[in-house]
C-alpha cells in the first residue's frame, strides 16, 4: 500500500529534513481484506451459477425468437405447431380451436372440467367429463342445430324438445316418474304401442278429446282393478264393426228355455252392464241384482 509521510516544512530549504514522528497507513488490511476478497469471490460464483442456469432454462424450454419450443407467440394468440401440450395448472383463454385439418382433443387421466365465471370470479357454469359420468351445472341448457333451430332446452322448471319427432330407442321404452303431455303418441311401423303402469293407475286426460286408434291391429286394455271410461261433457263413442263383451254377467242366474239363446244388455243406474233374458218386452226393469 501507499505510504504518505507528513513533514513540517520551514522557510529554510537548506536545512536537513527531520524524520517524521508518525506514519499513517491508508487501505484495508488484515481480516477485513480477507472478508472483502471472499465476498467478491462469492458474488462472482453466484453470477456464474445464475448465468449457467439461465442458459440451461433456455435450452430446456426451447426458447427462440418466435416463442417457446413448439409454441409460437403471434399478435392473435399462441399457436402449437405439432405434438401434444400438457398443462399442470389452470388454463385461461378466450378461445381454443384446432387447425382446419385436425380435431381438438382434450385428454386427462382423471377428469376434464370446463368452468365459466362471472366478474366476481364465481363459477356460473360447469361441465365435467369423468371416467364414469358427465356432469353439467348451469341455469339453462340449450342445444341448437347449425341453422340456429332449437333442438333441446332445459331449466329448473321444464325440458323442451324442439324437433318434430322424439324417437326413443331403448328396448324397455321410456320411463316417466310424473305426468307426460304430448299431442301425439305412436309406435314405429310394424310395432306395438304399449302404455303400462305396473303398480299404480294409468290415466289419460285431454281438454278436448282422447282418441285411441289402431290402423291394422287391435286395441287392448287390461287391468287388475276397474277400467273407467268417463266423459264429463259429450258422448262416449265406440266406433267399430263389432263390439264384443264376452264376460258380462247374466242377470237372474241361469236362463230359462224360452230365451232361445237371445239376451239383451241392461245398463244399471250405477253403470254396470249385465245380460238379461230377451222377451217380447224389455226385462231390464225387472232386474233386481243391479
Amino acid at each position: 500500500m501507499v505510504r504518505e509521510q507528513y513533514v513540517t516544512t520551514t522557510q529554510d530549504f537548506s536545512a536537513p529534513r527531520p524524520m517524521p514522528d508518525h506514519v499513517y497507513k491508508i487501505g484495508i488490511y488484515g481480516w477485513r481484506k480477507r472478508c472483502l476478497y471472499l465476498f467478491v469471490l462469492l458474488l462472482v460464483a453466484i453470477l456464474v451459477v445464475n448465468f449457467a442456469l439461465t442458459i440451461w432454462i433456455l435450452r430446456v424450454m426451447w426458447f427462440n425468437a418466435d416463442g417457446m419450443g413448439l409454441l409460437e407467440v403471434h399478435p392473435e394468440g399462441v399457436r402449437l405447431q405439432e405434438g401434444e401440450s400438457e398443462f399442470l395448472f389452470p388454463l385461461y383463454a378466450n378461445e381454443i380451436h384446432s387447425r382446419n385439418i385436425s380435431s381438438l382433443l382434450v385428454n386427462s387421466n382423471e377428469k376434464v372440467s370446463l368452468n365459466a365465471r362471472n366478474l366476481n370470479g364465481d363459477v356460473t357454469g360447469r361441465i365435467s367429463v369423468g371416467p364414469t359420468q358427465v356432469q353439467g351445472h348451469a341455469q339453462n341448457i340449450i342445444m341448437k342445430s347449425p341453422d340456429g333451430q332449437m333442438l333441446f332446452m332445459a331449466d329448473g322448471k321444464e325440458a323442451v324438445v324442439g324437433t318434430g319427432k322424439l324417437h326413443v330407442l331403448g328396448a324397455e321404452g321410456a320411463l316417466f316418474q310424473h305426468s307426460v303431455e304430448v299431442p301425439l303418441l305412436r309406435s314405429e311401423p310394424q310395432k306395438d304401442l304399449r302404455l303400462e303402469s305396473p303398480t299404480r293407475s294409468l290415466t289419460m286426460d285431454a281438454p278436448s278429446r282422447v282418441q285411441l286408434k289402431a290402423m291394422s291391429g287391435n286395441i287392448e286394455a287390461a287391468t287388475n282393478m276397474d277400467f273407467l271410461l268417463q266423459s264429463s261433457k259429450g258422448l262416449l263413442v265406440l266406433d267399430a264393426e263389432t263390439v264384443r263383451m264376452p264376460s258380462l254377467p247374466l242377470s237372474g242366474g241361469a236362463a230359462s228355455g224360452n230365451t232361445q239363446g237371445l239376451y239383451e244388455v241392461c245398463v244399471c243406474p250405477s253403470g254396470k252392464l249385465v245380460l238379461s233374458e230377451a222377451k217380447v218386452t224389455s226385462t231390464c226393469s225387472e232386474r233386481q241384482d243391479c
